[in-house]
């Protein structure tokens, strides 16, 4: 099993990047929170966790092992694997989903697109042993934006078009945000990516 990639990150695409590691460029796909953290040209460390099909290899990529632990322990849950784990890990961080199952928060889970009700209870009775407690801080990892890494407003739309929305209405939740001072600063490129991504589920979710 791959553990971990470390190496220069030679690109950069929405849903993932592509980390040189002794000449070969190793693809990995990643949430936009962890996407943030990359900057092209830049030495990088990723966990990872390599999932194996019968017709392909995909490796995913990671900002830390926890994030990685919880990534695999969410696909031993009954319909749940790689692509729905990831999304829920692009929706919420690792001790926010800990919280969500360990107070049976279906609100939180169903923010997930592909998690309905019956699923969310179904995530809820079979990970409530397994996630553990979250951490005493509860705090969300921060991350910041790389400044030669595509726009937060990319990397969010193209965050929420892979989780299933439709474009159109992943610019005008973008656009909503903006309008109300949720995201977005004076320079308006310093912004949280994963914090963003966050805010325009939520404002989805209640349409």
């Amino acid at each position: 099993m791959i553990a971990h990639l470390r190496g220069t990150v030679a690109g950069l695409a929405p849903d993932g990047a592509v980390i040189e590691v002794g000449g070969v460029g190793m693809r990995v796909q990643c949430t936009p929170g962890t996407l943030a953290t990359l900057k092209p040209g830049e030495p990088a460390q990723v966990a990872t966790s390599l999932v194996v099909r019968e017709d392909s290899l995909t490796l995913y990529g990671f900002v830390s092992d926890d994030e990685r632990n919880v990534f695999e322990l969410l696909q031993t849950a009954s319909g749940v694997g790689p692509r729905l784990a990831l999304a829920m890990l692009a929706v919420h961080a690792p001790d926010a989903l800990r919280r969500a199952v360990a107070t049976e928060d279906l609100g939180a889970l169903t923010m997930v697109p592909g998690i309905g009700r019956k699923g969310a209870q179904r995530i809820v009775l079979e990970m409530k042993d397994r996630l553990g407690p979250p951490g005493d801080d509860g705090a969300e990892r921060p991350v910041r934006a790389a400044p030669r890494a595509p726009s937060w407003r990319d990397q969010v739309q193209s965050g929420l078009v892979n989780l299933g929305w439709p474009a159109r209405d992943a610019d005008q939740a973008i656009a909503a945000l903006e309008d109300e001072g949720v995201i977005g600063g004076p320079g308006g490129d310093a912004v949280d990516v994963a914090t963003a991504l966050r805010a325009a589920l939520r404002k989805l979710s209640k349409h």
